[in-house]
């Protein structure tokens, strides 16, 4: 993940689309996705944070309060690629961190 990642200096800023699935957006009151402004480099963890800090509603609805792993049946995305399993401090892809493509935070399904 981390050769396709734009690079950044330390304390640089970056606008980053987020798409959420529609229980998470009704929980923020959204009608769409959303952009997080990340300082830093744009990982799966620094863009949570962002995400939590500006809509404080969902915290705890991603990642576990206290483990702070992601929450059972939601996967991440960034350019069409599960990233649910990579580590949660590798810096997303340069079309992510350059707000071309979205983060996805996807409703997983489950059943028979």
């Amino acid at each position: 993940m981390n050769s396709e990642a734009a690079p950044q200096s330390a304390g640089e800023a970056r606008d980053v689309r987020v798409r959420l699935p529609y229980h998470l957006r009704h929980l923020a009151r959204l009608d769409s996705e959303t952009v997080v402004r990340v300082a830093g480099p744009v990982t799966q963890r620094s863009v949570l944070d962002a995400l939590e800090e500006r809509y404080p509603a969902l915290g705890g609805t991603i990642r576990d309060h206290t483990t702070g792993r992601r929450r059972a049946y939601l996967r991440f995305f960034a350019c069409e690629e599960d990233i649910s399993h990579e580590p949660p401090d590798d810096e997303l892809p340069g079309p992510v961190v350059s707000g071309a493509e979205p983060f996805m935070v996807v409703g997983a399904m489950a059943g028979g």
